[in-house]
C-alpha cells in the first residue's frame, strides 16, 4: 500500500488529467502527479528516452529492466519485462537478467550494455574496460541515452520505492 495517498485526480488540472489519460493512470503517474510541473517534466524525459534517440529499443529495455532488479523496485521490473517483449526482448533474455553474465542469450552489445548498466549502478562510475567495451559498439548519441536512460530508472526505481507504489493488473497497464 502506498505511503501517501494517490493524488485525487478529479481536482487535477486539464494538463495533468490529460497526461494521466495518455498514461493509463497508472500508479507510478497517479502519485507525481501530486507535483503537476514535475509529472510533466518527469513525462516529457521519459518519452524522449523510451521513444526518440537512436539507441535501439531492446538494448534500452534490457538495460532499464536491469537497473529495475539492481534497485530491487519490482514495480519497474515487471513494467518494462512488459514492455520490453512488446518490442523484442525475448522471454528467454527477461528471464536471463537476474544472472545476465552467465546466459547465452545476449549479443555482445546487448552483453556490453549490461555490464555498463550494472557498473553505473554499483560503482561510482564504470570502469575504463567497461565504458571502452560499450562506447566501440555504440555511437556517442546512443552511448549518451543508454547512461540517460539507466539514470533516469535509477531515479524512478527510487520514487517507486520511497512511495510503496502498488502494482496494477497487467489489462491496467501498459
Amino acid at each position: 500500500m502506498a505511503r501517501i495517498d494517490y493524488c485525487d485526480t478529479s481536482k487535477s488540472n486539464e494538463r495533468t488529467k490529460e497526461i494521466l489519460g495518455k498514461n493509463r493512470n497508472a500508479n507510478i503517474f497517479r502519485m507525481m502527479a501530486h507535483s503537476p510541473s514535475y509529472f510533466e517534466q518527469y513525462c516529457r524525459l521519459g518519452g524522449a528516452i523510451r521513444h526518440r534517440g537512436e539507441l535501439d529499443p531492446v538494448v534500452r529495455e534490457l538495460a532499464i529492466t536491469r537497473t529495475g532488479i539492481l534497485c530491487e523496485s519490482p514495480y519497474e521490473i515487471v513494467a518494462h519485462k512488459r514492455i520490453g517483449k512488446n518490442i523484442g526482448v525475448t522471454d528467454e533474455q527477461n528471464d536471463a537478467l537476474e544472472n545476465w553474465e552467465a546466459a547465452t542469450c545476449f549479443n555482445e552489445v546487448q552483453r556490453a550494455a549490461l555490464a555498463f548498466t550494472d557498473e553505473i549502478i554499483r560503482l561510482r562510475r564504470p570502469s575504463d574496460a567497461t565504458f571502452k567495451a560499450i562506447a566501440a559498439k555504440l555511437s556517442p548519441a546512443a552511448l549518451i541515452e543508454l547512461q540517460l536512460a539507466v539514470g533516469f530508472y535509477i531515479m524512478t526505481s527510487k520514487f517507486l520505492e520511497t512511495f510503496d507504489i502498488d502494482l496494477q493488473p497487467v489489462e491496467q497497464v501498459v
